[in-house]
């Protein structure tokens, strides 16, 4: 790295005294250039849901608490914290001086706005139900209550106390996740809308946005007012949306992009044996699932889900589609959750031909079959694997009756669609760990979440829900209480799980700080670049 600043200075003082005039020397900036899946939908921390948003956000803002690059929590926009005796009252000390980086001051305040603004119902925030573990959280979101009731105050300017209704052991973690990120009211007051575009927006994070050209790249810069900023390596990062995996394979072995967040599955062995140790894969606390409209016919009939459900080939899935980069799933909770077991779906155990036996059954008794066909659209993002996936299901499908059809959209279209609640069969999604908890999984079913997509609506899993909310202060009564509603979820098919998570990365050896983690969090601020 020295011989290249020593190149570059050489060179910038050869230019300048060529023109007859003496200069300082210029130095080339340290730019990371980052592959991500997709473009964000906004920029705006209360209105985003995917891990391709939070990428970008976890860049820009920071929340009370952050991830470091091992995804282990450490203090963010607050120094330190206390919490009661009965784990329900949080007290966060905020960071003595910390500004906006237009130089405002970060105010307890600005964490009051925030935590109202996720909860106000006009925001349209799809993950309110995020705090509806705070004090009148979910009575806010459902405008049973006004945004001043919510369990949140400014003791001083330094000072934030949140309230919840019940100990929550998840809380802090919790805190990481980009919806609860502090936005900063006086920009928002002035330019509505406007507030996130580039040379609007103001954030606290490492890096400010710079440039955003949709479907080209995001362009984001120091922060020079940032409390770390000595610390922080880079002088940009670029995101650069990669829907197409093979180009982006392609960029990345031409140097364009230093990393890369996914690659076409079908090309493993290749990219193993071309990339080596650059190709990083590993657990990743995450489940691949689709989507099914529980209140929409036919699917508004459980036994036609569980024999849809039966039918796929799990299996078949991992090895042949995923070149077993990924594991076969049966429960929406993922393994590797510290004393949790997952309710797994009761034909788990039976094999392949039994479980396809025991589903055409019940399609027939349904009075389906190849004569009567069953019609079922699969909606699916733009990916080779997403692609891939839906083409082996629909083929796997066929035989017993059922006539799928596939519908692809970019990754925008296809979540905001979700998202708006629209019409649809079946649905490709993923769900990434926002907290290393059950709950992270299993709350995005119950009626209320924005992440609800199949619109599933059970009063059973919504009572198993509320046990396990209010058993926070009793761990092992906590998760017994999460399984029996995990139970209650499978068994109504109001989901289908299909595989677990790994994360599959590029990643090029100039690269420093881009360290492997269960929850792939990888921080720009810790990373360096040779």
């Amino acid at each position: 790295m020295l011989k290249n600043m020593l190149k570059a200075t050489v060179f910038a003082t050869t230019l300048a005294l060529s023109a007859g005039a003496l200069s300082v020397p210029a130095f080339a900036e340290v730019v990371f250039n980052r592959g991500n899946s997709a473009d964000p939908e906004s920029l705006d921390p209360h209105k985003t849901s995917t891990v391709y948003e939070a990428h970008i956000l976890r860049d820009l803002f920071e929340g009370l608490v952050m991830q470091d690059q091992n995804a282990e929590i450490i203090p963010g926009a607050a120094e330190s914290w206390t919490v009661s005796d009965d784990g329900t009252v949080y007290t966060f000390k905020l960071r003595q001086g910390a500004t906006w980086s237009d130089g405002s001051p970060v105010t307890a305040e600005d964490f009051v706005y925030s935590f109202r603004r996720l909860e106000d119902p006009a925001t349209g925030a799809e993950y309110a139900s995020m705090l509806y573990v705070v004090k009148n959280g979910e009575e806010v979101n459902t405008g049973k209550a006004k945004p001043e009731e919510l369990g949140v105050k400014a003791v001083d300017a330094n000072t934030f106390e949140v309230t919840l209704k019940a100990p929550t052991p998840y809380f802090l973690e919790m805190l990481t996740h980009q919806s609860t990120y502090p936005v900063n009211k006086a920009a928002i007051d002035k330019l509505g809308a406007d507030w996130i575009k580039p040379g609007n927006l103001v954030s606290n994070g490492a890096f400010t946005l710079a440039e955003f050209v949709p479907n080209d790249h995001i362009k984001l810069v120091k922060n020079p007012k940032f409390h770390d900023a000595a610390n922080v390596k880079l002088d940009a990062v670029n995101y650069f949306p990669t829907e197409d995996r093979s180009t982006a394979i392609k960029r990345f072995e031409a140097g364009e992009l230093d990393s890369n967040d996914d690659i076409p599955t079908e090309q493993m062995a290749d990219l193993k044996a071309k990339f080596g140790d650059q190709l990083r894969i590993g657990a990743y606390l995450g489940t691949y699932y689709y989507a099914i409209k529980t209140d929409k016919a036919p699917w508004d009939n459980v036994e036609l889900r569980n024999a849809v459900s039966m039918a796929i080939d799990r299996d078949f899935l991992a090895e042949k589609v995923w070149q077993n980069s990924m594991i076969p799933g049966y429960s929406m909770v993922p393994p590797g959750i510290e004393g949790y077991t997952s309710a797994l779906a009761t034909f788990a155990d039976k094999s392949q031909i039994d479980r396809e036996d025991e589903a055409k059954k019940v399609l027939e008794k349904l009075g389906y079959g190849p004569d009567k066909p069953l019609k079922m659209e699969i909606r699916y993002n733009t990916s080779e694997n997403h692609k891939n996936t839906a083409v082996a299901i629909q083929e796997q499908l066929k035989p017993l009756g059922i006539e799928v059809t596939l519908l692809n959209t970019d990754t925008k279209t296809h979540y905001g669609h979700l998202e708006q609640k629209g019409d649809f069969d079946v649905a490709r999604a993923g769900w990434i760990a926002d907290y290393k908890d059950p709950e992270s999984f299993l709350g995005i079913s119950r009626k209320a979440s924005g992440n609800n997509y199949s619109n599933y609506n059970s009063p059973k899993f919504e009572e198993a829900m509320n046990k396990a909310a209010a058993a926070g202060g009793k761990p092992e009564e906590r998760l017994k209480e999460m399984a029996a509603a995990e139970r209650i979820l499978i068994d109504d098919v109001g989901q289908i799980p299909l595989l677990y998570y790994s994360y599959k990365n590029l990643v090029s050896p100039k690269i420093k700080g881009f360290d492997e983690n269960v929850m792939d969090v990888h921080p720009s601020r810790f990373v360096s670049k040779d």
